[in-house]
């Protein structure tokens, strides 16, 4: 009894788990389960004629279906995969290692690269960061990455960094057949412009705050004590974050460009011309970067301009009390020295005398300072 116990035991799971993956082995919902998706995974599925064919799904088993029908592709969304979960996914696709050490490691430059019939693009994805007032140590702008690999049948797009979802760009070409029915292409050109599309809207919130850093220079109002140090550590910091945000911009000009001119096996040619609209934004917000970098330059230099006038302003008052003090210093310094004989030293108003013509001297010593502005 007791072996026929540890038998049926060994069985019903089993019998559990053949049922649920049904007779050909897959799980419920034809090509895969979406309970089995590595954590990487954000959402992965089939597209046929523009419109989704299916929940989400193993890669494996979408990329087979797409081939065996030979339509469709594939819409694979990673989110900060490990050497180990991407491993069999590249191996699965085709991916070449190169471009697969570069997805798994964050901190790439934007750019674009050919692998025979296989693009691999990586975009730095910028958000403006929210705050009450800028300081020395304020963090403007924060940057990501999303890496895009596109081929024939199959687009893979990895995420890195805590911002720049892509699950709304998804939605929103799943809404619009018509185009995402033009390939992987189609999802590469959509990415390109949401990234170049958050650009801009970074590069209006930074001009406003170096329109405030401006104005706080400029302003007629004095500097009190310490406030022009602070103010040009705050030049500094968004200057810092400036650079970073052209980093991000500038090397994605070429890629950009020659997605825009030249033709290539993988874009659509009706999604070419697209690229040429998000490449002309990308030049517009690389101009207004190189700008702000100008500017803070010249703001910076003004500031410093400004500190060295205030400590010139300084030192001329500080002169010219010197000079003043001076007088009576080297009168009484005379008459220190107790000789015998000294002018009025035995007069019985001579200590008075001394005293007037001292004060006499100072005060038109000061009215010339006065004059010349020195005080």
């Amino acid at each position: 009894m007791s072996m026929m116990r540890e038998l049926r035991a060994a069985v019903r799971p089993s019998l559990r788990k053949g049922a649920a993956a049904g007779p050909s082995g897959a799980a419920p919902g034809g090509a895969g389960s979406a309970e089995a998706l590595p954590d990487s995974v954000v959402d992965c599925a089939v597209y046929r004629d523009g419109r989704r064919c299916t929940e989400r799904v193993l890669p494996r088993a979408a990329l087979r279906e797409v081939r065996e029908r030979g339509e469709g592709f594939v819409w694979i969304g990673l989110h900060e995969p490990g050497e180990a979960e991407f491993a069999g996914l590249a191996q699965e696709f085709g991916l070449h290692p190169l471009a697969v050490e570069d997805a798994v490691h964050a901190h790439q430059r934007p750019k674009l690269e050919r692998y025979d019939d296989m693009l691999f693009t990586v975009f730095k994805t910028i958000r403006y960061v929210e705050h009450a007032e800028l300081t020395a140590n304020s963090e403007v702008v924060e940057t990501g990455e999303v890496m895009v690999f596109t081929a024939p049948d199959f687009v893979i797009t990895v995420r890195h960094g805590g911002h720049g979802s892509l699950r709304s760009l998804r939605h929103r070409l799943e809404c619009d057949p018509e185009l995402l029915a033009k390939g992987p292409s189609a999802v590469l050109h959509s990415i390109a412009d949401r990234v170049v599309d958050d650009y801009l809207t970074v590069s209006d919130a930074v001009q406003n705050d170096i329109e405030d850093v401006e104005s706080d220079v400029f302003s007629a109002e004095p500097a009190g004590k310490g406030q022009g140090m602070d103010t040009a550590g705050r030049i500094y910091q968004l200057k810092r974050e400036v650079l970073e945000f052209k980093r991000a911009v500038s090397p994605l000009l070429r890629p950009m460009q020659l997605l825009s001119e030249r033709p290539m096996r993988v874009v659509d040619p009706d999604i070419q011309k697209y690229f040429r609209d998000v490449a002309d934004h990308l030049v517009r917000v690389h101009e207004q970067v190189v700008g702000y970098d100008d500017l803070l330059n010249s703001i910076l230099q003004a500031n410093l301009a400004q500190a060295t006038v205030a400590q010139n302003e300084d030192m001329r008052k500080i002169t010219a009390w010197a000079a003043i003090l001076a007088v009576p210093t080297m009168i009484t310094g005379v008459y220190g020295m107790n000789f015998d004989h000294m002018p009025e030293l035995h007069t019985k108003y001579g200590y008075y005398v001394v005293l007037v013509a001292m004060v006499a001297v100072c005060f038109a010593i000061h009215r010339g300072f006065r004059r010349n502005g020195w005080l």
